[in-house]
C-alpha cells in the first residue's frame, strides 16, 4: 500500500509500507481481551437423603460422643443431607443422649449429655 509525503521542497515521495504493519491493531479494545478465571469451585455433595441401618447405627454410635453437635456438623461429618441431621439432632434430644444448648431460628446447636445431667 503507498503512502505519499510531501517533503520541505515540495517534492513527493512514495514509499510501500508492507500490509502487515498496517493492519496491526494500536492496542486498545483490539488488544487481548483479559481472561477471567474460574475462581474455586467446590465439588457437587452427594450427601445420602436416606437413612440405612449403617448410618442409623453410626448417628446413635458417634453423634452422643461429640462436644458441639448442630446440623452442619452431622451433614460434614456423616455425610448425610440436611433433613436427616434435623431428624437425628430431633431423635437424639428427645432420647435425652444429647442436650441443648441454643435453639435459635432454624440454628440447633447441642452438646453431648453428661452423666450429671
Amino acid at each position: 500500500m503507498p503512502i505519499s509525503l510531501h517533503g520541505k521542497a515540495g517534492n513527493v515521495v512514495t514509499m510501500d509500507v508492507p500490509k502487515a504493519k498496517a493492519a496491526a491493531p494500536s492496542g486498545g479494545k483490539a488488544a487481548k481481551k483479559k481472561k477471567w478465571s474460574k475462581g474455586k469451585v467446590k465439588d457437587k455433595a452427594q450427601h445420602a437423603v436416606t437413612l440405612n441401618q449403617a448410618t442409623y447405627d453410626r448417628i446413635l454410635k458417634e453423634v452422643p460422643t461429640f462436644k458441639f453437635i448442630s446440623q452442619s456438623i452431622l451433614i460434614e461429618r456423616l455425610k448425610i443431607g440436611g433433613s436427616l441431621a434435623r431428624v437425628a439432632i430431633r431423635h437424639l434430644a428427645k432420647e435425652g443422649q444429647i442436650k441443648k444448648i441454643v435453639h435459635h431460628n432454624g440454628q440447633l446447636i447441642y452438646t453431648r449429655a453428661t452423666a450429671s445431667d
